[in-house]
């Protein structure tokens, strides 16, 4: 029997009794260094803090340089989302894992491929109409914890399976994260402090999504011609 949203919700908030601590600190840690690391960076390479604040215009290489994070970090998002994963099927997860991604840097370079490919497609289907853009975001939304699965795919296939699999499966998608539009405002009225707490929760339940609907598809025979876009 498929598990209803509010079914989902409630999963992923017993799966995450005595290991808020830990959603709240990678949340913390993933915040700061995609945050501060790059704004270090952008200081140091406009001439200093008072040249930095001072500046009417981005020198260029502080926006090559915030690119070069921006893909830098990739890896270390989509880690953080396999960390829920893991929590969401009942196992103890350790922070330490998930900088550890980076120690394999052929799982990292697929993962900021998937990234790329994702931003491509989903660009390119925005140009036609806005709605069918959004709705292939959707369909790609899996992509990453099929890598975590397959770490075999390509980033192409992970894609092109994330596409298949979610068939019949985007409304329950879209509806699941529009059910925390309240806690998302109740975070932001805490000055984003309530993030904290929320980001774990919405990412678990994706996670339990996961875990429902898309991973038991996985002995099912793919189709080999498909095209990912």
């Amino acid at each position: 029997m498929n598990l209803t949203i509010n079914q989902l919700k409630k999963k992923s908030l017993e799966a995450l009794k005595g290991k808020w601590g830990l959603g709240v600190l990678l949340t913390f840690l993933v915040f700061f260094i995609t945050t501060f690391v790059p704004m270090t960076f952008e200081v140091f390479v406009s001439g200093g803090f008072s040249e930095w604040a001072n500046q009417t215009e981005t020198p260029l290489i502080a926006s090559l340089t915030n690119i070069f994070f921006s893909f830098l970090f990739i890896p270390l998002t989509a880690a953080s989302y396999w960390f829920y994963l893991t929590i969401a099927r009942w196992n103890d997860p350790k922070i330490s894992q998930v900088f550890a991604v980076y120690k394999n840097w052929e799982l990292s370079l697929k993962v900021i491929g998937t990234a790329i490919l994702i931003g491509i497609f989903t660009m390119l289907w925005t140009l036609l109409l806005i709605i069918p853009g959004f709705i292939k975001g959707i369909s790609y939304s899996q992509s990453f914890f099929l890598l975590r699965d397959n770490p075999e795919f390509s980033a192409l296939e992970a894609i092109t399976e994330s596409k298949k699999r979610m068939k019949g499966y985007k409304w329950k998608f879209f509806l699941m994260n529009l059910s925390f539009i309240g806690w998302v405002f109740i975070a932001i009225f805490t000055l984003g402090v309530g993030f904290l707490w929320l980001s774990p929760y919405i990412v678990t339940t994706n996670a339990n999504f996961y875990n429902e609907f898309i991973f038991p598809q996985g002995n099912e025979d793919r189709e080999s011609g498909d095209l990912a876009i």
